[in-house]
This record gives C-alpha cells, structure tokens and sequence, in this order.
C-alpha cells in the first residue's frame, strides 16, 4: 500500500525559465539539474521534478539508470501547501514578479486556494491544508 506521493512532476521546454521560477520566485532549494534534461527541487517532504518532455521522452543511454521515456506536452496541474500568511506572502512575490493570480477563493470548508502559472503554462495552485483535512505542518 502506498504511503503518499514521494514526487511530482511538470514538463517544461524552458528549463532556464522554469529553474528561475521555481529556484527565485518560489524560493524552492535546487537539489540537481541534468543539462537540458531535468531539474529537480525539494518541496516540503517531497520532491518536484522539471522535466523538458523533449529529453525525457528519449530512452536512457546505455549504463544509465533503466528509468523509462515519459514525457508530456501541454499545461499540467500541481498544488503547493502552505499556510494562510506564507500565501499573502506568496500573493505579493507573484504581483512583484508581475505574475497574475488568476483565482484567489475560499472552498466551501473554508480553506484558501490561489492559481497561478509558472513560464511553461502549468496551472499552479496554493492552498491551505484543510482543503483535503490533511493537518498543517508548522514550521
């Protein structure tokens, strides 16, 4: 049985653009980039990857670790946790970044969600953790 997701991930073209948004904006720690291939980011417990679906379609070369191709092209969907103040704060670094919110709600158990997205058209969102009854972890 599955304990809960260990990593995610998003496809973008422009690893440059996607290391800068996630890596500055977003204030992510950077754990390793390969090239034009990947760039990976510590996220809470878990981990992001940014793959350019591009490289990561293409099978591994030869003594490289037996991960299969995959790859996708198009927006993709992911949602950050964080507290209600670590939003608003989020909500100011966006509208400095001159980054548009496109939805800032409360759901109907009263947990805040905003959507935005990242240079490569991913829908981003963030909410508050009782969106899922899922407790908050405090730093």
């Amino acid at each position: 049985m599955v304990d809960g997701i260990l990593e995610t991930a998003l496809y973008a073209d422009d690893l440059d653009a996607a290391e800068a948004f996630y890596g500055d904006l977003l204030q992510l720690e950077r754990i390793v980039r390969h090239g034009d291939r990947d760039v990976f980011f510590r996220c809470g417990a878990g981990i992001l990857l940014i793959f350019n679906p591009d490289q990561s379609s293409k099978e591994a070369n030869k003594g490289a670790l037996p991960v299969p191709p995959h790859g996708a092209h198009g927006p993709g969907h992911m949602c950050f946790r964080a507290t209600g103040p670590a939003i608003d704060a989020l909500c100011e670094r966006l509208a400095e970044a001159g980054v548009e919110i496109e939805a800032d709600f409360r759901w109907p158990n009263g947990a805040r969600s905003i959507y935005f997205r990242d240079p490569a058209g991913n829908s981003l969102e963030c909410a508050e953790a009782h969106l899922w009854n899922i407790k908050q972890d405090t730093p």
